[in-house]
């Protein structure tokens, strides 16, 4: 099997997208696209990324109020410059899920213990889930004439599977909090059969058990008083996620509108809570591929043929590509402070 590195899977899924882009936009060219393309309003691109970075900003009130609730002081920018390096881990990892991992090791390097930091990613996790579910349900009630056009047996089939995991992940904290001795059983055994697989840590399998076993206690105390004294976290922190997919949803509509087209709020939140759960479904890195696909197809449906390559390059671009670049300004001042980290402790213990 053929090993890929970090810069081989980033390749890969920039490679995914951009191919997928190019059939879309090839496929649906026609003699309209040039104008579509010239009447553009450009001052619409803007207003887009101005509601994709305030989705960002949310998304990081969301981790400060989360982790507040549970005692800690994390600072604003802070958990906003982890979100952006998140979203970086996110396009080379299935279902985006790159993320979570990096939002735990930052929240641990502000002083919140790996427990606690790891109850928090889980959580946001669990309110996208709900707060998606609930928008769906709701939009599926106000959208029943689109319905029988939407789903296609092949977009159906990928909708089933998503809403099948997403339930599924939901069902995981449910689980371990009602039946917390029993998950950590089997979260001990996936530890212990994980842990002597990983080379470098030879040495310590024992003491890396015994971590392990600290920290899912510390995990399971966190998410039980998500639902005891820490509730406040878990109901602003709802209410903070609603405004994050209401402000990540209004991208698609201001960018049609700087295409001449009516908005369409109640159509594209609709298409855009089934493309984010088929997002989840971890087929390729960040999602790539599928993600404009999906779209194409759904949008197909309100836009005209001509205009659906130049609508699906402005929203990937907002929604992806610039995740690229934020992420990686981000990753760069993590991976500066990492190195100060490295020569502090060097230099400690050199002294020590």
């Amino acid at each position: 099997m053929v090993k890929l590195s970090t810069r081989g899977w980033f390749a890969l899924t920039i490679l995914f997208s951009l191919t997928v882009i190019i059939i879309i936009f090839a496929t649906t060219f026609n003699q309209e696209t040039i104008g579509y393309i010239l009447s553009f309003n450009i001052l619409f691109l803007g207003l887009a990324i101005l509601f994709r970075l305030i989705a960002l900003g949310l998304w990081g009130v969301r981790i400060q109020l989360m982790s507040g609730s549970l005692g800690y002081l994390v600072k604003l920018p802070y958990c906003v410059n982890m979100v952006l390096a998140g979203l970086l881990a996110g396009t080379i990892t299935p279902g985006g899920s790159g993320g979570e991992p990096v939002r735990v090791h930052e929240l641990y390097r502000a002083g919140v213990k790996i427990g606690d930091a790891t109850a928090v990613v889980i959580m946001e996790r669990v309110l996208d889930g709900i707060i998606l579910t609930v928008m769906g349900i709701l939009l599926m009630i106000l959208m029943t004439r689109y319905i029988e056009t939407i789903f296609n047996p092949a977009l159906l089939i990928l909708v089933i599977i998503a809403w099948i995991f997403l339930i599924s992940f939901l069902l995981i904290p449910v689980f371990a909090i009602k039946y917390p001795e029993r998950t950590k059983i089997l979260l001990m055994k996936f530890v212990n059969w994980l842990v002597p697989r990983i080379g470098r840590f030879s040495a310590s399998h024992q003491s890396i058990a015994q971590r392990a076993d600290h920290e899912i206690d510390n995990l399971f105390e966190s998410m039980s008083r998500f639902t005891g004294t820490a509730w406040r976290g878990l109901f602003f922190g709802g209410i903070v996620t609603a405004l994050f997919w209401i402000s990540e949803f209004l991208v698609a509509s201001v960018i049609m509108m700087g295409l001449g087209l009516s908005p369409y709020i109640l159509e594209s939140f609709f298409f855009q809570i089934l493309i984010a759960i088929i997002m989840m479904i971890p087929l390729t890195p960040g999602a790539s591929g599928v993600t404009e696909l999906s779209t194409s197809s759904l949008y197909a449906l309100i836009i005209p043929s001509g205009m659906i390559g130049i609508f699906v390059i402005l929203w990937r671009f907002v929604t992806f590509y610039l995740n690229i670049i934020l992420g990686a300004v981000a990753g760069l001042a993590i991976f500066k402070r990492e190195l100060k980290y490295q020569k502090k402790e060097e230099d400690l213990g050199e002294t020590g």
